[in-house]
């Protein structure tokens, strides 16, 4: 794997890759798994994980930007992420406020930022191969790689981490404002009225109007734009 500028650590089973980065909190370490029995989401949620069903590993870097821009660094691995999907060949990959990866509206991936400070770790897990029972599990459709390419595990690993290396590299030098125009163009529901869970519970319908400068998802209410930084979106149709 060409990644010289970072340590790359491989395990055949782990709990969480992120949860061993944190622990050790050194920096420019690539943790990947062949199998994690406690991957996670956001806000907890579990996130599947077989052996040899999906690419998943943790990144770990300082950030030198101040604090109250970390929380765009889900939004900085996303483009990342899917500039290097598109570029091995998952032309349609998208992403989905504020951090999955989607393929016509299907679920491809997920990234999970934890920070302890300056230091940040940056989850990844993507999905290499369909599994029915797992979609009729969650009663959502799951995309996978394998739909779109022939997949070597190890290559798709070192090309998005070198896409997250590359966007995290902008990031430090510049902050969220130069990536924010091509996370939009690769917004997969821009224009679309979405219906978004807040983090009190409410919910908050209107049309997406992109972000804005902190990353936040700008939506079109009856009683005027407003910015969500905290949130889930449950539904996307067209306008």
């Amino acid at each position: 794997m060409d990644l010289p500028e970072i340590e790359v650590r491989m395990v055949e089973r782990c709990g969480s890759t992120n949860a061993v980065l944190l622990a050790e909190g050194r920096p420019g370490v690539l943790l990947a798994a062949e199998e994690q029995t406690a991957g996670r989401g956001r806000r907890g949620r579990r996130w599947y994980s077989a052996r040899d069903a999906g690419v998943t590993f943790s990144l770990s870097a300082v950030i030198g930007r101040p604090a109250r821009e970390l929380a765009g660094l889900s939004l900085v691995a996303g483009v990342g992420a899917t500039r290097a999907l598109r570029a091995l060949g998952v032309a349609q990959a998208a992403l989905k406020w504020p951090n999955d990866l989607v393929v016509d509206g299907a679920k491809l991936g997920g990234i999970l930022v934890e920070t302890r400070g300056s230091f940040a770790v940056i989850g990844l897990g993507i999905n290499c191969r369909r599994d029915a029972a797992l979609e009729a599990r969650l009663r959502r459709p799951i995309a996978a790689l394998d739909q779109f390419i022939a997949v070597e595990r190890n290559r798709v690993i070192e090309r998005v981490a070198q896409g997250l290396l590359e966007a995290l590299a902008t990031f430090q030098a510049r902050g969220l404002e130069p990536l924010l125009g091509e996370w939009q163009r690769l917004d997969a529901h821009a224009g679309k009225r979405l219906r978004v869970r807040l983090a009190d519970g409410r919910v908050l319908t209107g049309l997406a109007r992109g972000l804005d400068g902190d990353g936040g998802l700008r939506l079109q209410t009856r009683s005027g734009l407003r910015a969500v930084r905290s949130g889930r979106v449950l539904s996307a149709r067209p306008a």
